[in-house]
């Protein structure tokens, strides 16, 4: 019997449609292999938006290190700490994003298994010779091979980008397996000069920030618990395998005066050319996270303005509502990072999350509060996040 040209009785050629297609089978040999996500895309994109540069100068390094333990002195006292702080890591914003990538890494693959799910396979047989619609069936497959690919780039993207504003771990408030004093002086520096703001000072507001992440992180469960959180929404995506393929066909129906602009945009939305859409289980998830979210950002800010009034005074409240103002801008990495992580940093939220422990300290005190986030299932729900002292009943039993 003669071979069969077509894809129909061939299910090594069901699952690569372009076998027959030498362009297109170099490709999918190339995007074959790759596992969910493509890490040296992630890894090529993020040094594209953060490009390597000379190593942090040992002059600003000891700089730092001379405010550290001013710095801990203060956070120590605010939130009864009496533990000890890893050594500062001064980093390049390069070295930033590689280390993010390195330290997210379990949480992005959640999240690429997610999207790479396939659903099962259409109604039509593999054995059909004439599939209804062969076109879209190919962009479909080429969307899937693509994912790994795609989402390489738009993670490594994301945290390069991420990774030119960030002063040190926490800027993306969720935590690490270990904990890292981390500080990033060349983008501290600048934006201390584009605000007019004095520099030491600003050092001193960014190293306490960087400490009351460590405490809040490093005690307790609270931050496997969010950490928990986080990947539960990464893995539950539905993947839509037609979404590409209606992206792409849509680019030839005429509506659109310059099909290349059209494509760049279609290219330019990981979450569609993904064909992410979220899932009930994600809507269901959104408020526990939005409320986890809102009450560490919210204990993070608190705790810091109380330390940072004790050391630097007025220049506190300037540097404290330039910071915030910078962080709540909505950017196209902060609209991936919702869509992707679920994760909001809206004002409405942050304002949220600081009057909660607003209130819980007023009751309580501010190390009280700290103990209290250091109990197990310490992340308040929806409703104790508008009403902590729910929170503090549930944890006082």
């Amino acid at each position: 019997m003669g071979a069969d040209d077509g894809i129909g009785n061939d299910p090594q050629r069901w699952d690569n449609p372009f076998a027959g297609l030498p362009m297109f089978a170099e490709m999918a040999k190339a995007l074959s292999g790759q596992g969910p996500l493509n890490w040296d895309a992630a890894r090529q994109f993020a040094a594209l938006a953060a490009p390597p540069g000379p190593n942090v100068d040992p002059t600003l390094r000891l700089a730092f290190e001379a405010l550290v333990v001013i710095a801990q002195m203060q956070v120590c006292d605010v939130t009864g700490f009496d533990g000890a702080f890893p050594a500062m890591s001064a980093l390049t914003p390069n070295a930033w994003a590689l280390r993010a990538l390195d330290a997210y890494r379990p949480l992005f693959t959640e999240l690429a298994t997610s999207l790479g799910r396939r659903p099962g396979l259409a109604a039509e047989s593999p054995g059909d010779d004439d599939p209804a619609e062969p076109m879209m069936a190919m962009l479909g497959q080429l969307g899937q091979m693509m994912a790994p690919s795609m989402l390489g780039m738009a993670v490594g993207g994301m945290i390069g980008r991420l990774a030119v504003r960030a002063f040190g771990q926490y800027d993306l408030p969720i935590p690490r397996d270990e904990a890292h004093l981390i500080v990033v002086p060349e983008t501290i520096d600048r934006f201390a000069a584009d605000w007019d703001l004095p520099v030491d000072e600003m050092r001193l507001w960014v190293l306490t920030q960087e400490m009351t992440g460590i405490v809040l992180f490093s005690a307790g469960s609270i931050g496997n618990d969010l950490a928990a959180l986080v990947r539960q929404f990464a893995g539950a995506f539905q993947p839509d395998p037609s979404a590409v393929a209606d992206k792409l066909a849509s680019l030839t129906d005429g509506t659109d005066d310059d099909p290349m602009q059209a494509m760049q945009r279609a290219f330019s939305d990981p979450a569609l050319m993904l064909g992410a859409i979220q899932s009930p289980l994600q809507a269901e998830l959104a408020p526990r996270l939005d409320a986890a979210v809102a009450a560490v950002v919210g204990y993070v800010d608190y705790m810091v303005d109380s330390a940072a009034a004790r050391m630097i005074g007025g220049d506190a409240l300037r540097i404290a509502e330039a910071v915030r103002r910078r962080r709540i801008e909505t950017s196209v990495d902060d609209v991936y990072i919702e869509r992707l992580l679920g994760m909001r940093l809206d004002q409405a939220q942050v304002q949220r999350g600081k009057t909660f422990v607003g209130g819980a300290v007023d009751r309580v005190g501010e190390q009280r509060v700290t103990d209290l986030f250091a109990m197990a299932n310490a992340l308040p729900t929806p409703a104790e996040i508008d009403a902590p002292g729910l929170w503090i009943a549930r944890l006082s039993l």
